[in-house]
């Protein structure tokens, strides 16, 4: 029974310190969500507090902008408003004026009516004269048919005969005189031009050699650049074209070729063959080709920038690429593009002062060479190539025309022949312009002139265009159309072998029959 109760004690405690506990708990609970729910009270309060606060500043924020909106709004209608004044002042002073000159209009016509009036008045007195003359100019030509016996038109008709003939004899005289003067102007005004342009065009003229100096360090880099058993070098001259001179001339190698660009590619691929240290066949190609593409580049790049120099527009590229390619190109020392640049400059200067077009002037002078610079070596003089390589690339005719009758190996069709070809003669003929001697210059003429008279049949001969030229004139009763073929041959054929000169030398043989007779 004991346990029991004590069992049932027990559960007793447990249920009343469960309820007590439970009781407890509720209260915490409570008193809980009391606190939450003043605390989101409180927090409700605040955000409250902040939204209204931040409701106030946007509508301060708004006010103040409105505000300023108001009062840009005003102060352009205030500016508009000054400008429609200002408007209406200048129309106000606008019509004023206007009306001040119809005022002016109304008395000036008024004037040009009373000085018409006064016109007609007198035109009528005229006319009164006039009618009064004419009966007494009638009165008086009577009176002198009567005295001379003649009527006033056979009178009139001898009195023409006599004026005419004299009026013809003064006018042959005056137009002599005229004719005279003209040319004696025309030939001052003519050296004027020539002389002003020369003196308006004046450019150094670089001098070009066949051959080029390659200086090095110290003669142990003779020997690498030989190689072993010479393998070095025969690449290097397959390579480029090039002959390397490698003898005893102290610290210096001598490159020789009659082309410039070989020369120069020779030259630059040696100077980094040396700086680089590693000089064998395989490496000379690879060099050899590297510098031909920079050249190359170098080439066309002279050419654009030479063009854009002298503002001359559309060129075909290829024109471009030989134009930069006479840099590398030079006539009796003479540089050839420089030539070309100053023969453009005097063209321009030359036709300005003609009153023709400075520009195709320009153009036609700096295109007149670029037959010297062909890719290939046709056997045509090189007025006539650079003709057709201007048609081929799409120059105008009248500029084809110009180069190819530079030389007078065509006829000249327009005024631009005329002013390349004394242009191109002014540069080339100018003090110091050209390298070559007077003297074996004309030996060199003279050996052309005696080679081609040492030949039975062969009468006259003449070197013409600078040497570039040879004209053989044979008698037709000593030699036939076959045999002049072959002279020609012959004669081309010895020049190559026993002369030495720049360039191509063109043979004509001229076979002709005269028939001469004399009236007496």
């Amino acid at each position: 029974m004991d346990w029991i109760q004590i069992l049932i004690g027990v559960a007793a405690g447990f249920l009343g310190g469960g309820a007590l506990a439970y009781v407890i708990w509720n209260k915490a609970l409570n008193s809980k969500k009391q606190r939450i729910i003043d605390e989101a009270k409180s927090e409700g309060e605040v955000i409250k507090k902040d939204k209204i606060l931040q409701a106030k500043e946007k509508f301060i924020q708004l006010k103040t902008d409105h505000e300023k909106f108001i009062q840009e709004k005003g102060a352009k209608i205030g500016q508009l408003e000054n400008k429609l004044n200002q408007r209406e002042n200048t129309i106000n002073q606008r019509r004023e004026e206007l009306n001040k000159k119809t005022k002016e209009f109304e008395n000036t016509r008024k004037e040009v009516e009373a000085i018409r009036e006064n016109l007609n008045s007198q035109l009528q007195r005229v006319e009164h004269k006039s009618e009064e003359l004419d009966k007494l100019r009638k009165q008086h030509q009577d009176m002198l048919e009567q005295i001379s016996g003649l009527s006033a038109e056979e009178a009139k008709a001898q009195l023409v005969e006599s004026l005419k003939e004299e009026a013809q004899s003064d006018a042959v005289a005056y137009v002599n005189e005229i004719m005279e003067e003209a040319k004696q102007t025309a030939n001052k005004e003519a050296k004027k031009i020539v002389v002003k342009s020369i003196q308006r065009v004046a450019t150094e003229t670089a001098v070009e050699n066949a051959v080029t100096i390659f200086h090095i360090e110290s003669d142990e880099i003779k020997g690498r650049i030989i190689g072993r058993e010479g393998r070095n070098i025969r690449a290097l001259e397959a390579a480029t074209g090039v002959e390397i001179v490698v003898d005893d001339t102290p610290e210096a190698i001598v490159l020789s070729a009659f082309d410039p660009v070989r020369r120069e590619i020779a030259r630059l691929a040696l100077h980094q063959l040396v700086t680089d240290g590693r000089i064998h066949p395989a490496r000379i190609e690879e060099v050899v080709g590297k510098v031909k593409k920079q050249i190359e580049e170098e080439i066309i790049e002279t050419g654009k920038r030479t063009a854009i120099d002298l503002g001359i527009h559309g060129l075909h590229p290829e024109l471009v690429r030989l134009i930069g390619k006479m840099k590398y190109r030079s006539s009796y020392g003479q540089n050839l593009l420089q030539h070309s640049r100053e023969v453009a400059n005097l063209s321009a200067i030359m036709a300005s002062e003609l009153g023709l077009n400075p520009k195709k002037a320009k153009r036609a002078g700096l295109l007149h060479d670029i037959g010297k610079v062909p890719d290939d070596e046709p056997e045509l003089p090189h007025a006539i190539l650079g003709m057709k390589l201007a048609e081929k690339y799409k120059e105008k005719p009248d500029i084809a025309n110009a180069i190819g009758a530079h030389h007078d190996e065509m006829e000249m069709q327009t005024l631009l022949a005329p002013i390349v070809q004394v242009c191109d003669a002014i540069s080339g003929a100018r003090p110091g312009a050209r390298r070559e001697v007077v003297e074996s210059y004309i030996k060199r003429l003279k050996d052309l002139e005696d080679l081609a008279l040492s030949y039975p049949g062969v009468t006259k001969t003449y070197a013409i265009q600078a040497g570039r030229e040879l004209r053989v004139i044979v008698g037709s009763d000593k030699m036939s159309d076959q045999e002049t073929e072959q002279l020609s041959y012959d004669i081309s054929k010895r020049i190559q072998d026993e002369m030495t000169y720049p360039g191509q030398i063109k043979i004509t043989v001229i076979r002709e029959t005269r028939v001469v007779s004399y009236a007496k």
